[in-house]
């Protein structure tokens, strides 16, 4: 059993401390017994509270106690962080209004799946009106043209008229043909139903259509920017947003504290907090700029979503693994105690085989490692189980 002052689960480690703590006492009270070992006043105990003495056990109490040699090593560290999700911009398409007018139906919402060519949102715009008529217009016309300008071939062929004559109406048909085309590349920028263009190519009637916002690529609708009734400017209002969410962003704001050890191609874990999932992700960049509020600055992490667990804007939590090597003296997190003024301390064993309580500065988390930047030397030995003990005789 760990005995450890940086166990997590705050109500069970003070049950389980609590109990611990008893059994010591009662352990303790056998121990002095038998060693026939005397009590201390309460002045005694409050000065040894201010200056510390080793404490010195019986060969039966040593054998509770388990020490660990402190050695340096080398380690990669990880950086927790939190994060919100976004949709991959390198990824994101923004749909400008092809046509003017105003809104007259939404056909899709914030989070749809849509295909290529997907209806969006219908619009009661002259526009799509006046490109059919257009179209319309320009088929009529080029049909004449081609008529008589093989009219005036036949007649030429016949010396009825003079080869101007024909020359000029072949052009004719030509700008014709050219006006047709022209219309037609209209009504498709329009993404007008390949249908409709048949049926006018075949002069039958067509019912009033409105126009439509159709989606230029598959993905999901991540933003939508306007509301029925809203009016529209062609080429400039924008509409919606399709995104590709099978790979999303997450930003991790890290701390400037940690920004050395986050870099470009470092590997991430991202928890859902569904099920406890974690997803892998890779950093693509680090910003450059500090938010002067927080003091935190953001990574990007691109993670495969092909499973849809991450949603936009949601937060999670991030574990940036460093590939730099670092180097330092790591302790196990049982071996770390906290004093009174919540200051970490361990016990070292000495030359003579008491036990000195030593103050320590933590560095970061490794696992269940702390790195420790001051205070213990490789080759000292400190006390990884037992410690509670260890503090309680030398509180006694």
């Amino acid at each position: 059993m760990k005995n450890s002052a940086f166990d997590e689960a705050p109500s069970q480690g003070r049950r389980q401390r609590h109990g611990h703590g008893v059994v010591m006492a009662v352990l303790l009270a056998a121990t002095c017994g038998m060693a026939g070992c005397s009590g201390k006043n309460s002045d005694d105990a409050a000065g040894a509270s201010v200056t510390p003495t080793n404490v010195t056990l019986t060969p039966d109490q040593r054998k509770n106690i388990h020490l660990y040699t402190v050695a340096s090593a080398t380690y990669h560290r990880t950086v927790d962080a939190t994060g919100s999700v976004d949709f991959n911009n390198d990824k994101a398409t923004a749909v400008l209004a092809p046509i003017s007018g105003p809104v007259s139906r939404l056909l899709v919402d914030i989070g749809d799946h849509v295909k290529q060519g997907d209806a969006l949102a219908l619009v009661d715009s002259p526009d799509y009106a006046a490109a059919v008529t257009t179209y319309r217009k320009a088929l009529t016309t080029a049909h004449t043209a081609r008529r008589l300008a093989d009219l005036e071939k036949d007649l030429v062929e016949h010396q009825g008229v003079a080869k101007r004559e024909e020359d000029q109406a072949q052009a004719d048909a030509a700008n014709a043909d050219a006006d047709v085309d022209a219309a037609l590349k209209a009504l498709v920028s329009l993404n007008v139903d390949p249908k409709v263009i048949k049926d006018i190519e075949q002069g039958r009637p067509i019912a009033p259509i409105s126009g439509v916002i159709r989606s230029p690529t598959a993905g999901t609708v991540v933003d939508r920017q306007i509301t029925p009734g809203q009016l529209l400017q062609a080429g400039t209002t924008p509409c919606f947003t399709v995104a590709d969410m099978s790979h999303v962003w997450v930003m991790a704001q890290v701390a400037d504290s940690d920004v050395a050890s986050v870099k470009p191609g470092d590997s991430a874990d991202v928890s859902t907090g569904v099920d406890s999932q974690r997803l892998t992700g890779t950093v693509t960049k680090v910003s450059a700029l500090v938010d002067p509020d927080t003091r935190l600055m953001p990574a990007r992490i691109v993670v495969d979503n092909g499973q849809g667990l991450l949603k936009k804007q949601a937060y999670v939590a991030v574990q940036i693994h460093s590939r730099e090597e670092a180097k330092g003296i790591l302790v196990p997190v049982s071996a770390l105690l906290r004093d009174d003024e919540n200051l970490p301390f361990v016990y070292v064993a000495q030359h003579d085989g008491s036990f000195a309580r030593r103050s320590v500065t933590l560095g970061h988390r490794i696992g269940d490692q702390f790195d420790i930047p001051a205070g213990l030397q490789a080759g000292e030995q400190v006390v990884v189980d037992g410690g509670i003990f260890v503090q309680f005789m030398q509180n006694q």
